[in-house]
């Protein structure tokens, strides 16, 4: 459910879930991202693609990092935010999504952004005909995050083929280990859809307890021995361990779950040279990661952050403004004024 080209608002398209992506779309989003990256490295860090635009960051559930993402890569197109917190808002009161979708519509919302606690609230909106914007999913329950996934693909393509050599690449042959709590993160479900598209193997790794039914339909590999994996990895993505979450229990104790399925030093020492360790964040130090891995140059927790920003950029250029070098077109404005 995505074209990537800005046509008319009545035909804009959506950003729902990363299995709506070809190659070629990912590989474009990732090729976008790496010209807004340039844009960071400039003295006045804008562009004025998206003026007169209004895109708004609908959050139904907390999330300040994704939230606060999103809000740079907007105004650093130049467009304006609306941040909508359904919390304490009339959402809270009983407000239907459509009621606020409506709501969103009367304002001229030219995209929404939504992260929801329900899984397919998204999908529902992007189809509903509520609204005309252009919808993008910041993460919906358990289901998917596309974005998290996209400035994964964009982490792992900078590190592992390089910036300059990595445009119009995609990640064939590489191999990425997801680990941890699968069955309750949307992260590894998008980074599966996304990567395998791209032409990474992927091999989940998680206790029997936090595998999600019916993962053998999933096009991956699924393990349960982290250490036998580890030596031909080219990138370990640890996960959160999502407590909040959880209603029952899904491992004997905090400490079998990190001597089992934790990356310290000594695991890490068995990865090729040049591979390296991801984590979307926020971090379970000592529980999923040690210290010592997450603050070691090998972790790409803090890039994936700037990451985030440069990717959603590309979403919302690609969705609101239009297929053309972005910054190219974009520095010749800023040149005239």
């Amino acid at each position: 459910m995505l074209h990537l080209s800005g046509g008319s608002p009545r035909t804009r398209g959506h950003l729902v879930s990363a299995a709506d992506l070809t190659r070629d779309d990912a590989v474009l989003i990732l090729d976008t991202a790496e010209e807004m990256a340039r844009v960071a490295d400039r003295p006045i860090k804008k562009l004025p693609t998206l003026r007169g635009r209004t895109v708004v960051n609908l959050f139904f559930e907390d999330s300040t990092r994704t939230r606060i993402s999103f809000e740079a890569a907007a105004k650093r197109l130049s467009a304006d935010v609306i941040n909508f917190s359904a919390k304490g808002s009339s959402v809270s009161k009983g407000e239907s999504l459509k009621d606020t979708a409506l709501t969103l519509e009367a304002m001229g919302a030219d995209a929404v952004v939504i992260r929801h606690h329900d899984s397919g609230a998204p999908h529902r909106l992007a189809t509903s005909g509520w609204i005309n914007g252009s919808v993008v999913n910041a993460g919906d329950g358990t289901h998917e995050h596309p974005t998290q996934a996209l400035l994964d693909a964009f982490t792992l393509r900078r590190r592992l083929v390089g910036p300059d050599a990595g445009l119009g690449q995609d990640l064939t042959g590489r191999r990425v280990t997801v680990v941890g709590d699968i069955l309750h993160s949307r992260v590894a479900r998008s980074n599966v859809h996304l990567l395998t598209t791209l032409g990474a193997e992927v091999t989940l790794v998680a206790p029997p307890t936090l595998v999600p039914f019916g993962v053998e339909h999933w096009p991956c590999e699924v393990s349960y021995d982290l250490d036998a994996v580890l030596p031909k990895s080219d990138a370990v993505m640890m996960l959160r361990v999502q407590r909040e979450r959880m209603n029952a229990a899904f491992f004997p104790t905090e400490r079998e779950y990190a001597r089992r399925y934790g990356l310290d030093g000594e695991r890490m020492a068995r990865m090729p040279e040049d591979a390296i360790v991801m984590h979307p964040g926020p971090m379970n130090r000592g529980m999923e990661i040690t210290a010592e891995v997450a603050d070691s140059g090998r972790c790409t927790a803090v890039e994936q952050v700037t990451n985030g920003v440069s990717i959603r950029m590309a979403v919302l250029y690609l969705l609101l403004g239009g297929s053309e070098s972005a910054v190219a077109t974009n520095t010749r404005t800023e040149e005239t004024k």
